[in-house]
């Protein structure tokens, strides 16, 4: 009579170590992620809907709102392209200075957004490097839209590259011969077989560098200037509400940065899902032929 070799690993583990385990996690998120994010909105709301919407439509609030949007509508296209381009060019090239760029590209992860702006500042200031040529011509960038356009391209464009770079290591450069070797053009290859085999780890580090974009503080805050209903973000019109004590409305405000975080989440959690949903789908394929 065979038995069956007992299987080891955590799933032998007592059940009072699984329920400890399971329990601590969720204690841990419920203390530094669920309790946070509740409280966020209850004092938002603790003052009625009537203040809360009046906070969120005050002049200085929408001006921070819009100056939001546009600042990610103008970084993630931009890194978008840099992080296509660069994760094609190392995936699939050899050349000088690849170690170089990889690097680069990671720089951001390592050096603070504060000093990032201040290099900004630095750079661009009245008393920068490019400072009085800027004054001569009456080119404004710290303390104006086109810094804080900078600054968060520097904290942002690491996502969609470092999301793409290994994703295209895996996939190799077979097909893309194939495509070329069939006569296809250089646009037609990159259209019809690198950007579907590439869409959803794409979308993937749009959505997280979407999220670093509207919430960046740091970096901001050092060349906004803090010009009231010019100049402020969300994330910088909330500090100053708070320094006013104007709670409601800080919160208010806070709440539309949680908002995104909520749907960050979900369209993490569902890129993830169709990703894997795909990747099944492409293996039963295979294994059907």
């Amino acid at each position: 009579m065979s038995t069956k070799p007992r299987r080891s690993g955590i799933t032998d583990e007592t059940p009072w170590v699984k329920w400890l385990l399971t329990g601590t996690a969720l204690t841990f998120i419920g203390l530094f992620l669920l309790v946070p994010l509740v409280s966020v909105f209850a004092e938002a709301l603790n003052k009625g809907w009537e203040l809360y919407l009046a906070a969120l439509v005050d002049d200085d609030a929408l001006s921070a709102i819009k100056l939001t949007l546009v600042t990610a509508a103008i970084a993630i296209p931009l890194n978008l392209t840099f992080g296509v381009a660069a994760a094609w060019a190392i995936a699939k090239f050899d050349f000088k200075g690849k170690s170089l760029l990889v690097t680069l590209i990671d720089l951001p992860f390592s050096v603070s957004p504060v000093v990032a702006g201040l290099v900004y500042v630095l750079l661009f200031g009245s008393h920068g490097w490019f400072g009085p040529w800027l004054e001569e011509n009456d080119i404004k960038i710290i303390f104006a839209v086109p810094g804080i356009v900078l600054a968060t391209l520097f904290v942002t464009f690491p996502f969609v590259a470092r999301e793409l770079i290994p994703l295209m290591e895996a996939q190799g450069s077979d097909e893309e011969q194939a495509a070329m070797v069939l006569g296809a053009s250089g646009w037609q290859t990159f259209w019809r077989v690198t950007l579907p085999n590439i869409k959803w780890g794409l979308l993937y580090g749009v959505i997280l560098a979407n999220a670093r974009a509207m919430g960046e503080f740091g970096a901001v805050s050092v060349v906004s200037g803090h010009i009231r209903g010019m100049t402020n973000t969300i994330p910088l019109h909330v500090e100053i509400l708070y320094n006013e004590y104007n709670f409601v409305g800080a919160f208010a405000c806070a709440s539309i940065l949680a908002l995104l975080a909520l749907v960050t989440l979900a369209l993490k959690s569902w890129v993830e899902w169709k990703a894997e949903r795909d990747t099944e789908a492409a293996r039963a394929a295979a294994n059907a032929e």
